[in-house]
């Protein structure tokens, strides 16, 4: 009988171990990812703005004036509100290019690789879809562009370099110069842009990154010369297809 109750007690404060112990992993991970990069006031005056911009469903539509059968699809950075991309994506927008930004859960493109298949079924009219993203954005997207190469006319890396096996001809890589742990890991030269005396933040407008030293140019400057990086290589593209 004191076996038993003995038993009983052990598995008792086991059981209770095992709670204190996941409820301290929860609480650590919601911190975790409750501390992220807030998109600056230069961002929001964007998304405040209703000209060709429409919010739903986690997505932010941005469209061009005389939209075309193309868009590209955007993966945010690790830990950074979307929001923060919409000033380079809307330079893009007025190229002619329809983009849709992805907010991610818990702000990391990493619990939902695959959120880009959801986007395509939704805009059955666009015949040719990229896919692009920034740093952890940029990894994930180029997951989803080697699991599913024919639902994908190119991919377009920020801050970030190839994962996966998807063709290095398919890919334009962009990158600052400051941002050495992206040019360590170039196994190509076809399709890449470096972006003198820019860093790995300034793609998007959320301030400083820790641990990425600061810009020579402006986040302006940086996103600009990524716009033009990335109309040439779509009319690079059209013009082989």
């Amino acid at each position: 009988m004191k076996g038993k109750k003995r038993f009983r007690k052990r598995l008792l404060t086991a059981a209770c171990v095992l709670l204190a112990v996941g409820a301290v992993l929860t609480g650590a991970f919601f911190w975790y990812v409750s501390d992220y990069y807030r998109a600056e006031d230069v961002a929001l005056a964007v998304l405040a703005g209703d000209d060709g911009l429409e919010v739903r469903d986690g997505l932010t539509i941005l469209s061009p004036s005389y939209p075309t059968d193309t868009a590209l699809i955007f993966y945010p950075g690790a830990k950074v509100e979307a929001a923060a991309y919409l000033p380079l994506l809307d330079q893009l927008r007025r190229t002619g290019l329809t983009c849709i930004l992805v907010e991610m859960p818990f702000h990391m493109a990493i619990f939902d690789p695959d959120a880009a298949e959801e986007v395509m079924a939704e805009f059955p009219h666009i015949a040719h879809w990229y896919i692009a993203g920034h740093s952890m954005g940029g990894a994930m997207a180029s997951q989803f562009a080697s699991d599913h190469p024919d639902q994908v006319d190119g991919l377009i890396l920020l801050g970030a370099y190839l994962y996966g096996d998807y063709s290095p001809s398919d890919t334009l890589t962009i990158y600052g110069s400051l941002n050495q742990s992206v040019e360590d890991h170039l196994d190509d030269t076809e399709n890449v842009v470096e972006i003198q005396g820019g860093n790995h933040a300034q793609f998007g407008n959320y301030g400083p990154q820790k641990g990425d030293p600061p810009a020579a140019i402006s986040a302006q400057e940086q996103q600009a010369q990524t716009v033009a990086a990335v109309e040439a290589f779509l009319d690079g593209r059209q013009e082989q297809g």
